[in-house]
């Protein structure tokens, strides 16, 4: 799992969450330049979390990586759904202020979807 998140508490209160559930973190990345790093260097990434505000960059060109990687997003957005008006990407939409239950909860959605297209593709 990758971590897309600008704000550094946010960032390491999400790994410490996902840490206690068993969740391995490939690392936390703060900027769009860094995720996209993160993305080519990795070898196994399953989901991203991602912020869509990235130090006032938009975090558009990350979930282009993710999209054509066939990796699952989770996005992030202070702004609500409408963080992904204007693109073709689907992907669910996690409002802040979050809590981590509905995190774990956003994401075991994300993972649960992920691994049934995979079966169903079989």
């Amino acid at each position: 799992m990758l971590v897309v998140e600008d704000e550094m508490l946010v960032a390491m209160s999400i790994e410490d969450t996902l840490l206690a559930i068993g969740m391995q973190i490939v690392g936390l990345a703060p900027t769009v330049d860094r995720a996209l790093q993160l993305l080519n260097d990795a070898t196994k990434i399953d989901v991203v979390v991602l912020d869509m505000n990235l130090q006032g960059h938009s975090g558009l060109p990350v979930a282009d990586a993710c999209y054509q990687q066939s990796i699952p997003f989770l996005v992030l957005s202070g702004y609500g759904t409408s963080a992904l008006l204007g693109t073709s990407h689907t992907a669910p939409v996690l409002s802040k202020p979050f809590s981590n239950s509905v995190l774990v909860e956003a994401l075991d959605a994300v993972l649960e979807q992920k691994n049934g297209e995979a079966s169903s593709s079989v």
